[in-house]
């Protein structure tokens, strides 16, 4: 039986910043940043017995005027993963040290206050075009200045309607792409057959079959926000943040082949396909919107 991911929450936030891909103790940057459980493997069955009382790990998570309040379980990893954030920038956010634990209850800005916002439009410099040096020199005697034209003076009795109605029209703002159907700029990350299906309780993405070595790739444009094999069931681990909505997880990986920090292109490859954290070789691959798994088949180009 193939191991499951139900990851809650973060990888839900940044499994994918490790992004918060579950909900475990925050710990340092070796830790992976979701902290769901994920996959269920197969095990011997064993006479039943009485189950230790556990808190189970948060499964929602919420934010109230940018602020959320750290639950059992949570890590800053997975809590950037849950908001789509990276890591580094809650604990600017915060005044903390990005290697620091978070305790329950501890409230943290998980997005950037509106003055620091304010302040960074401010501060952003505005190009000037040089238009040349201006020469200027004293009237003489039989100089004096040039009579105003009379058109500022008077207005045209009828403008053209037509002309003037093109005057005031703004230019048409350039198209920008819809982060809600980013379908087209995704690839695929491995070339094996589907194995698994997405399944929003027992698997957080699809599972994808091949050989111990064969490529994995960047499915989309990003930075690696996280790389590391600190989340158990998931082996070696690449998570790519590609927008303040979008990350990608790849999952039990052989080798890495990328570092965290590191700027990545879709179809780059970014590791050799493995079976760490799984019970037979395969990709594990997750697309996160704003730290909720989504359906990868829906985003992915048909083959």
């Amino acid at each position: 039986m193939t191991a499951r991911h139900p990851i809650s929450g973060p990888i839900a936030a940044a499994a994918l910043s490790a992004i918060a891909l579950a909900a475990c103790s925050i710990s340092s940057t070796n830790d992976a940043p979701i902290v769901e459980q994920s996959r269920t493997a197969t095990a011997p069955h064993v006479a039943p017995s009485a189950p230790a009382a556990a808190p189970a790990p948060p499964t929602t998570r919420e934010a109230h005027d940018g602020v959320y309040v750290v639950q059992s379980g949570d890590t800053l990893y997975s809590i950037a993963l849950a908001f789509g954030q990276d890591y580094r920038d809650i604990a600017h956010w915060n005044g903390v040290d990005p290697e620091a634990h978070v305790r329950v209850g501890q409230s943290l800005r998980v997005a950037p206050a509106a003055a620091e916002e304010s302040a960074a439009a401010e501060a952003i410099p505005v190009p000037m075009t040089p238009t040349g040096s201006v020469e200027s020199h004293p009237l003489t005697p039989t100089e004096s200045p040039a009579p105003a034209p009379a058109a500022a003076a008077t207005a045209p009795e009828r403008p053209n309607a037509s002309a003037s109605t093109a005057a005031a029209a703004p230019a048409p703002a350039p198209a920008q792409p819809s982060a809600a159907e980013p379908a087209s700029a995704w690839g695929w990350p491995g070339t094996g057959k589907l194995l698994e299906r997405f399944d929003e309780t027992h698997n957080k993405g699809i599972d994808l079959a091949g050989s111990v070595g064969d490529p994995v790739w960047a499915a989309n444009d990003g930075q690696v926000v996280y790389s590391g094999n600190g989340l158990r069931d998931y082996g070696k681990l690449i998570i790519i943040k590609h927008t303040d909505d979008y990350v990608s997880v790849y999952a039990h990986n052989n080798e890495i082949l990328v570092t965290q920090g590191q700027a990545v292109k879709r179809g780059q490859r970014i590791a050799d396909l493995g079976m760490t954290g799984a019970p037979s070789p395969r990709l594990h691959f997750e697309i996160r919107r704003r730290g909720t798994p989504v359906d990868p088949l829906t985003y992915l180009p048909s083959r």
